[in-house]
């Protein structure tokens, strides 16, 4: 009604300015008068008005559009008003956090503030003390996971050069350790591995020999990398140049694949399982692990005695044996997969390598820069040629010939995080070591023990528990030894242990002690970088596992050892 009455002013003030039309506008403003009374009768009229051409009608016809379209805009608003009063009106739901998970990231930095505010002990100093706290923090972050591996080392490094504990050179001086480049270089060699085929066809030939069951597979990778062992004395490239892109293969073929939620289905039991034996299986052989002779080297200088290659292998043979028939099947109950027969498998297997039918050029070259990498690996000490060098010698064939692209290399990120973690790492517990910490700790352990004034064999015990779970502080089983061996030899033997028997056990638990983490020994960072494995579940069995190891050794063992003439 109100928007019609204003039509009706409009009318009139037009009237007003133009009087020669006033009669017409008389009958229009009559007309709207009707129209707001809303006689039919008066529309059927106008109708037939406006039909013989009546100016009257048509302009009352105009008025009634205009003023319905105003009473119903006017409406319209009205109603918006009322539904948008401040009762109803919904709050904007928040923007989501994008950035790191906070209440990891709480803990993080409460691990590190706790260590960084607890006064350092005497004889270590406060730069030192520092370092361990931001060592510590990165570590519980690791764990705890707030953002990827590789931000959260990132990040360590950055607090303690921000701090002035580490200044920019040693912060990443572990990114020229030749460690990380082996890994690192080891998936970019997996990548062609898989790329090419050949890893499918390899897969599929041990399949139709072992792939009734899960466990036959899982043996089957066992005991080929134990023969290999002795031969390839760096265990980054054995078990992440060969072992890793072959096991990774298998379950990918066999339906495991992190990437499409089937991890469980085989692949994480066959890669925690062939992990955890490889430490074994460096531990077995002097030549087995790059470290290995440089507790020779301690040993002899610090007991006079120099173990020779054949005694340290029968040492270990027995007790390593045990836990390689043993793992599997524990971890075949404890981290059992989903897929444990397949019967039909083998007979699958066989119709694959027909579909395969003859390799391909890509596969010939792959299969021939691996033979090449593997040999370089195995023989090429006696011509100067590294493990990194020889690894880049197998790059660099599959990159001249178009096997794998950089654009590949660049794209494969577990390669390029695991290579930063790990570098991270080694940076911050090396320099744990040149700080005096390491040292301080070691001391702190002998004069412990010597002050307790055990017998040998509960301060032997005492002092290898210690020296195998301190490793929880390194990233490496050569700066482990180089810090503590010699020192817990000498209480060893200052304790009364047989020195031989001392020596032997130290050397073979640097190897062990690496199943703990996924950083500890130079197989781990590879085959937790595929995925299949969880970071917690890790630590658990790794731990669960390292029981068991030394059971083994120190209990078996030390029988074996007595039947054998060791001591």
């Amino acid at each position: 009604m109100s928007a019609c009455a204003a039509a009706t002013r409009v009318a009139s003030a037009a009237r007003a300015r133009n009087p020669t039309k006033a009669s017409s506008s008389n009958r229009a403003g009559s007309t709207v008068a009707i129209l707001s009374g809303g006689s039919n009768a008066g529309t059927v009229g106008r109708s037939a008005r406006f039909q013989r051409g009546d100016p009257a009608a048509s302009s009352v016809l105009r008025q009634r559009h205009v003023c319905t379209s105003i009473s119903q805009r006017a409406c319209g608003k009205r109603v918006v008003s009322a539904s948008a009063t401040p009762a109803t009106v919904k709050a904007a739901a928040p923007a989501e956090w994008k950035g790191a998970k906070l209440k990891p990231l709480g803990f993080s930095v409460l691990a590190g503030l706790i260590i960084w505010l607890i006064p350092a002990p005497v004889g270590v100093t406060a730069q030192a003390w520092h370092l361990l706290a931001v060592f510590v923090g990165t570590i519980v972050g690791i764990i705890t996971n707030p953002l990827p591996l590789g931000a959260t080392a990132l990040i360590g490094l950055g607090v303690s050069m921000c701090l002035g504990i580490l200044p920019f050179a040693g912060a990443f001086s572990a990114f020229s350790s030749e460690i990380p480049w082996l890994i690192a270089l080891a998936f970019f060699l997996a990548r062609g591995f898989i790329k090419t085929g050949l890893g499918n066809r390899i897969a599929y030939a041990i399949v139709s020999i072992f792939g009734k069951s899960t466990l036959g597979l899982c043996y089957s990778l066992v005991f080929s990398e134990a023969l290999l062992a002795p031969a390839i004395p760096s265990l980054a490239a054995r078990a992440g140049g060969i072992f890793l892109p072959l096991t990774k293969a298998l379950c990918v073929a066999c339906g495991s694949d992190p990437e499409k939620g089937t991890e469980k289905k085989m692949g994480a039991y066959v890669m925690m399982t062939v992990f955890q034996t490889s430490c074994v299986s460096s531990g077995m052989f002097i030549t087995a692990m790059a470290a290995n002779p440089l507790s020779v080297n301690l040993a002899a200088a610090t007991i006079g005695q120099t173990i020779s290659w054949g005694t340290w292998a029968l040492a270990a043979s027995l007790p390593g044996m045990i836990c390689l028939i043993s793992v599997p099947l524990i971890l075949y109950v404890l981290y059992p997969p989903e897929v444990k027969d397949s019967p039909e498998a083998p007979v699958k297997a066989k119709e694959e390598l027909e579909k395969l039918g003859p390799m391909s050029g890509d596969e010939k070259i792959m299969a021939a820069a691996l033979i090449v990498t593997v040999g370089l690996w195995i023989f090429g000490s006696k011509i100067g040629i590294g493990a990194v060098a020889a690894a880049l010698v197998g790059l660099s064939t599959l990159l001249i010939t178009g096997v794998i692209t950089w654009k590949e290399c660049l794209a494969e990120g577990p390669a390029w995080d695991t290579l930063t973690w790990f570098a991270a790492l080694i940076a911050m517990a090396s320099y744990l070591n040149k700080f005096g910490l390491i040292p301080w700790f070691s001391q702190t352990v002998v004069q412990m023990v010597t002050a307790a004034g055990l017998a040998w064999q509960p301060a032997f015990l005492v002092v290898v528990l210690l020296y195998f779970y301190s490793h929880y502080m390194f990233a490496s089983g050569a700066a482990h030894i180089g810090a503590m061996y010699t020192a817990f030899l000498s209480v060893l033997v200052a304790c009364g242990a047989p020195p031989l028997v001392s020596a032997l056990v130290l050397g073979i638990f640097s190897n062990l002690m690496g199943c703990t983490t996924h950083y500890g020994i130079g197989s781990a960072p590879p085959f937790f970088g595929a995925g299949y494995v969880p970071l917690p579940t890790w630590w658990t069995i790794g731990f669960g596992l390292s029981v068991f190891y030394i059971t083994v050794f120190l209990g078996v063992g030390s029988v074996w050892w007595k039947l054998i003439g060791i001591y």
